[in-house]
């Protein structure tokens, strides 16, 4: 892994292919680093990481001191090239890591053949559920009432820029070149001329951004992986259902129901995020349904293609004759047009189709132009939407549903005339796939929104409709008095919009959008998320405002609403409280209406990132699995169907993880088929950036999904429920969660966190459009956001988030023989501990705290016993966890991860020793009287180097928050 001089086979014990890949780059990186930067640059970056390899075998400090001590020694423009080469070799490796994924996968599928399907796949999933007796009816019925929603959300924004992924991919593209076996010397050697042009391209591209990215930035940033990878990824899901029902039962059903889905929240989520306007909301709407046209008229041209039957040839049914007629008359289709196709009516129909698809997408366009502009302060008074409804021509109002029936004709006609292969495996089958799963809208939008921002919209429209003048003072008794009795009358509240609040028009503008939207196409809008819902008219005023907005309304037959209004549970006290609050939710008459008129369906999501922040580790991973227990109990006692959302991020600290792992440790009450979970940032990136990547993560989210719906019909799993077990995981959350709050709660803590760590450069660094606290000015712990709190503890090694307190909680039970035996059989048969072990000794075996003393020491003064405590407790969990799980040494159950991480380690301590320091020469620099505009060229230039080092360390251990 040499940087130039290909790899050292004695340090690197990968598969031969990953050891070929990553020597490969490692010395076409060497050579670019040497003809930019010369050989002195080159030999610098070789010896400090050969210096921290040292330091790492020997467990001597003092080959890396000294290396620090080199690093002291060099200028600015010296360490910014090594910042840019170590952070351009991780960028590289882990695109190999990835195609090594890839060919990993191919791999055990081609072992595996048609009698072994591979692990974690649909098929096993499948032939699992026919080995215990269910037949081709069942298992379609379990398919009817499967969800999967993955989730794209913005935060934590990917670190990389659009033009360092577009790189990463043509790298990636290239690899795969190389691993073919039936390339020529000379194709080698020009894929290895053009893999060096890319790798010489990305070490000279800026990694950091100039400014923050815009929402619309994020919104292409998101469209660009639908696009690119899950748009092929979802009809290869159905296929591979095909697959395994005709291996398993020797028939599939026609066409399953759309079970995987996919929603987002960038342009929609604006809680925290002044830059979420409804302006921008508008203009996200307008840009998917033109972008999900434009893809579907690919697929139509390519159909069309496909179908090119003659009507001399086969036999044209009169409904499809009928239909073209219809077209041609309805649309005014030029006879040119039609007559390019004159002897194939298939051909002609799918013409048609493409003319409707191009109108769509020219209204849609038209809008997207025209809307997002924010309007001159003051030009509006009333709470009206600011556009019209009826803004789209006829020609331009074609639904999803009228596309899928006239694909539905094409197939009928098919099947009809001899062709039923074809309507059953080519291109029309796939874009039926895809119209009823995207739709025109791509995926559909949540709203997301601060319950306290809903408190003051309310008290302002109340206040200015004459109702109550305080509704924010007033106790929740009688905010439920008002909030009800407006919510029935005949007629909504007409506030007087030019007294009304700004915060109050934010909202109503919002809710005039989705209630357009939700005009033009009823799937365009997904839910509206109340964050930080802690009472009951936490959910009753956003109903209310949507009242005022015309999204909700009260008839005799009952609520006539297009949304559903999903209650967040983040902090550990709404969490330990969220069945009582669900039930009390369920039984208010209004809101029960409201459930019913959606069909029955609850959904509730939880916060995994502000829990962690809130309770730690162990009483985070308890609190949800509480809450998840008792929310079940809750909806299955009241006759309502519930959907879990799974608010996780990247980290374990935020709830990452392996999803299908995840799934299956869910308690059995709650695995309904149901499942919805968000896709961060990064996470974004990592899953989707190659189209073989997302076809994995989502075969085995849906497999595990089936798998865990089906096991949830069958006798309960033995540790679940078992009251001992509960006891014992209490404990151990109520002794984590006071380690953790005394961490927090140590004398000089906080100012020690500022200083010991790099959050105010974090707070600086432009990932995303939303800004890193909740308040302006000084960053305090409550409104600092989970994601920045976890970046901090990840970039200085010690990852407090994904373990600590995980001495103390475990400690007690490891010293008696009675239940340090209690701990190993939960290890053994209960997925729940089995996880929470394993993500704690997976973030433990990534803490470095040689490394992370290095940070301390720069804050000694404010907290000098902060970095001792940590290392005493993660000392007290090493032992701990050892023992339950009979472990010589952390992470050897998961050897590959082992070894990455211990490959990785010399050269992202190297990123560490820079980041180091440059933060001391930040403080020097801060600390001196010296001014004037050349110093503060000197300190821009230092912060932009900081700022890139935070990029380096994100890419060494993949992840930012």
């Amino acid at each position: 892994m040499s940087l130039g001089g290909g790899r050292s086979p004695d340090e690197f014990r990968a598969s031969e292919p990953l050891k070929d890949q990553v020597g490969l780059l490692g010395t076409l990186l060497g050579r670019a680093i040497r003809e930019r930067g010369g050989q002195e640059t080159l030999d610098r970056v070789e010896a400090l990481r050969l210096a921290c390899r040292e330091a790492a075998r020997s467990g001597d400090p003092g080959p890396r001191r000294r290396a620090a001590g080199r690093i002291a020694e060099l200028d600015l423009e010296a360490i910014g090239w090594l910042l840019r080469a170590y952070t351009t070799f991780f960028r590289l490796v882990n695109q190999a890591e990835q195609r090594e994924i890839v060919r990993v996968n191919r791999e055990r599928s081609r072992e595996g053949g048609l009698d072994r399907p591979r692990p974690g796949s649909i098929e096993e999933a499948v032939a699992g559920l026919a080995d215990r007796g269910l037949d081709a009816g069942d298992v379609s019925a379990l398919l009817d009432r499967l969800e999967v929603i993955p989730t794209f959300t913005a935060h934590p924004t990917e670190a990389r820029r659009a033009p360092v992924l577009g790189k990463q991919r043509r790298i990636a593209d290239l690899l795969t070149a190389l691993q073919d076996p039936g390339r020529t010397p000379q194709e080698e050697d020009a894929t290895q001329d053009r893999l060096f042009d890319q790798v010489a391209l990305l070490l000279a591209t800026r990694e950091v951004r100039s400014e923050r990215p815009t929402v619309r930035d994020e919104v292409e940033q998101g469209l660009y992986f639908l696009e690119r990878s899950v748009w092929d990824a979802v009809p290869r899901i159905h296929e591979d259902v095909d697959r395994a029902f005709r291996r398993c039962f020797g028939e599939a059903p026609d066409l399953v129901a759309p079970f995987l889905r996919y929603r987002s929240w960038i342009g929609g989520d604006r809680d925290g995020n002044p830059n979420v306007t409804a302006d921008v909301t508008r203009w996200t709407l307008a840009t998917q349904r033109a972008r999900a046209a434009r893809l579907h008229a690919r697929e139509l041209e390519r159909l069309r293609d496909e179908l090119s039957l003659s009507a001399s040839e086969v036999e044209v049914p009169a409904e499809l004759t009928a239909s073209i007629e219809r077209d041609r008359r309805e649309l005014g289709v030029p006879e040119a047009a039609l007559s390019t196709h004159q002897d194939e009516p298939y051909r002609q129909k799918l013409t048609c189709m493409l003319v409707r698809l191009e109108r769509v997408r020219e209204a849609a366009e038209r809008r997207a132009r025209t809307d997002g502009q924010p309007e001159p302060a003051g030009a509006r008074t009333d709470v009206a939407p600011a556009k019209s409804d009826a803004d789209e021509t006829p020609d331009g109002a074609w639904s999803a549903g009228e596309l899928e029936a006239d694909l539905d004709l094409i197939d009928r006609c098919l099947r009809r005339t001899g062709f039923e292969a074809v309507a059953r495996t080519g291109r029309l089958r796939r874009a039926r796939c895809l119209v009823r799963t995207f739709g025109l809208h791509l995926a559909s939008l949540d709203i997301r929104e601060h319950s306290g921002m809903h408190e003051r919209a309310v008290a302002s429209v109340l206040r200015s409709a004459g109702v109550t003048p305080d509704y924010a003072s007033l106790p929740e008794a009688t905010r439920l008095e008002i909030l009800d009795r407006e919510l029935r009358k005949p007629e909504p509240l007409r506030p007087d919009g030019s007294e009304l609040a700004a915060e109050a028009r934010r909202v109503l503008d919002t809710l005039g959008v989705v209630r357009e939207a939700v005009r033009r196409d009823p799937r365009s809008i997904g839910a509206y998320v109340v964050s930080m819902t802690h009472e009951l008219s936490d959910i009753l005023e956003p109903m209310l405002l949507a009242r005022v907005a015309g999204v909700w309304r009260l008839e005799a037959d009952g609520v006539r609403c297009s949304l559903d209004f999903v209650p967040l549970y983040e902090t550990i006290e709404d969490l330990r409280a969220a069945g009582d609050r669900l039930r009390s939710l369920l039984r208010h008459p209004l809101y029960r209406l409201q459930v019913e008129a959606r069909g029955s369906m609850q959904e509730v999501m939880l916060g995994y990132s502000d829990s962690n922040k809130d309770g730690g580790y162990w009483m985070a991973n308890w609190a949800l699995r509480r809450a998840q227990e008792e929310l079940g109990r809750t909806c299955r006692d009241e006759g309502v169907e519930l959907r879990l959302f799974h608010g996780r991020g990247g980290t374990v600290g935020r709830g990452g993880g392996r999803s299908n792992r995840a799934i299956l440790a869910m308690p059995p009450v709650v695995q309904n088929g149901r499942f919805r979970a968000t896709e961060q940032g990064e996470v974004i990136s990592f899953r989707y950036s190659l189209p073989e990547i997302a076809h994995r993560h989502l075969e085995q989210i849906v497999s595990a999904v089936l798998r865990g719906a089906a096991a949830s019909e069958g006798a309960p799993r033995p540790a679940d429920g078992d009251p001992a077990r509960a006891e014992l995981l209490e404990g151990m959350a109520e002794r984590g969660m006071a380690a953790y709050r005394e961490l927090l709660e140590a004398g000089g803590f906080w100012t020690w966190y500022l200083r010991a760590t790099p959050i105010r450069h974090i707070s600086r660094l432009p990932l995303a459009s939303r800004p890193a606290s909740r308040q302006a000015g000084e960053i305090e712990f409550e409104g600092l956001r989970a994601i920045p709190w976890n970046f901090a503890w990840s970039q200085t090694r010690y990852l407090v988030p994904g373990w600590f307190g995980t001495g103390r909680a475990l400690g007690p039970l490891v010293e008696d023989p009675r239940t340090l035996e209690a701990c190993r059989a939960m290890y053994r048969e209960w997925p729940f501990f089995r996880a929470v072990v394993d993500d704690a000794q997976r973030e433990m075996g990534r803490a470095r705290l040689e490394l992370s003393r290095m940070y301390a020491a720069l804050a000694e003064a404010e907290g000098g016993g902060i970095h001792a405590r940590i290392e005493a407790e993660f000392e007290r969990a090493r032992s701990a966890l050892l023992r339950i799980t009979g472990q010589r040494d952390l992470l050897d159950n998961e050897p590959v991860i082992q070894e990455s991480i211990r490959l990785r380690n010399p050269y992202t301590d190297v990123l560490n020793l820079l980041q180091l320091e440059l933060l001391r020469r930040w403080r020097a620099a801060g600390d001196t009287a010296e001014s004037g505009a050349a110093r503060e060229d000197d300190r821009s230039r230092l912060a932009g180097e900081i700022l890139l080092s935070l990029n380096g360390i994100a890419a060494a251990m993949q992840s930012t928050g």
